[in-house]
């Protein structure tokens, strides 16, 4: 499951450090706008420590986590929507990302220069969000007057559900409303999916930080965006990416130290991965045995067929019955059989809806 989160903000914010530490790849990082042209994309192993867990009890030959793919975009500027800073580019990458992860400077530093001359976290996020919101109501307006016209003597259900979504969007984002706080009906859904809308993805702000005032737990930048973040019902993340991207460097043995010595007792980039794979709607379920112990990625609301899909296709077709029980009546009664044993396993059907966290075997026939 190919799911992306794209990385943005304003050039020189942190973006490509971010991804370097992420992916423990090489994005150029220089100090100048827009030294990020094609994004660089970089899967990226989501942290669990429910996998770990598991193999303490089935001792398998190989463990396989789950991941998710991050996308560094260039940075963004203040007309980009009118094409400003190759922005038209940009915007399109963003498009196709399904998550958006906002990176906010919230550091001062006389060496790294700001495009805007001067730190100032919520003016920098008005920049982004106006201009993805005017990128949208640029599109919308052209799509209204089109199915309008489409609309006006029609009766075909999907042209008038089509009319319905895209004048709500469009009044939405002329009132300076994202597109997600839109809720199409269901005639709608498919459609307002179809949009590609930048302003309907989901959204994480990462608050990036100096190294001291990561050690004091943030400043009033950091409060600030927390602040806006809440008001907008969304989520942040404080991290310094330089240090992260140092972390990201060290030996195994040497991180736990270093981490201490910041107070911390994971890196920030474990927080990150976790909030970004949460922000997309994510599960994780396990297949357990002796060869092989893996995570595997699925949507919220699956049901076990489609779950089981996500392993291989004839596992969808040919599918039979699940048998399951939770990694944590796994890890509490220690052995599977002590798990049958206390009638927590379980056999289910084609209407299983999966949770988070379960193990399963899938019986199929093709």
């Amino acid at each position: 499951m190919a799911l992306q989160v794209g990385i943005v903000g304003l050039p020189n914010v942190g973006k490509s450090t971010l991804f370097n530490a992420l992916t423990s790849a090489k994005a150029e990082a220089a100090n100048y706008p827009f030294c990020t042209i094609d994004p660089n994309v970089g899967v990226v192993t989501v942290p669990d420590i429910r996998l770990e867990k598991i193999t303490q009890f089935i001792k398998p030959q190989n463990v396989v986590p789950t991941t998710i793919e991050f996308v560094d975009i260039a940075g963004i500027v203040k007309g980009a929507s009118k094409g400003e800073g190759l922005g038209n580019q940009f915007l399109s990458h963003i498009r196709q990302t399904d998550a958006i992860v906002h990176v906010v400077r919230c550091f001062d530093d006389e060496n790294i220069i700001h495009v805007n001359g001067s730190v100032d976290p919520l003016r920098d996020m008005e920049v982004i969000n106006t201009e993805l919101m005017l990128a949208d109501l640029d599109s919308m307006e052209k799509r209204l007057q089109r199915v309008e016209k489409l609309a006006k003597n029609s009766t075909d259900k999907k042209v008038l559900a089509e009319h319905s979504i895209v004048k709500k969007v469009y009044e939405a984002l002329s009132k300076g409303l994202p597109a997600r706080s839109i809720t199409p009906d269901e005639s709608e859904a498919q459609i307002y999916k179809e949009l590609h809308l930048l302003t309907s993805k989901p959204v994480l702000y990462v608050c990036n930080v100096s190294d001291v005032d990561f050690s004091k737990g943030g400043n009033e930048w950091v409060r600030s965006v927390e602040k806006r973040a809440a008001e907008e019902n969304n989520k942040t993340v404080m991290l310094c990416s330089a240090m992260e991207a140092e972390i990201a460097q060290l030996p195994p043995e040497d991180r736990k130290e270093f981490l201490q010595s910041m107070g911390a007792t994971e890196p920030g980039l474990a927080r990150l991965i976790r909030e970004a794979y949460f922000l997309l709607g994510l599960y994780t379920y396990f297949t357990a045995g002796e060869k092989e112990v893996r995570a595997w990625t699925i949507k919220k609301g699956m049901k076990a067929p489609q779950a089981a899909g996500v392993i291989h296709t004839d596992f969808e077709k040919g599918f039979i019955r699940a048998e399951t029980y939770h990694c944590e009546d796994l890890f509490n009664l220690k052995t599977e059989q002590a798990v049958k044993d206390a009638g927590k396993y379980r056999i289910e059907g084609k209407e299983y809806l999966v949770k988070d966290g379960d193990i399963l075997f899938f019986r199929f026939n093709v």
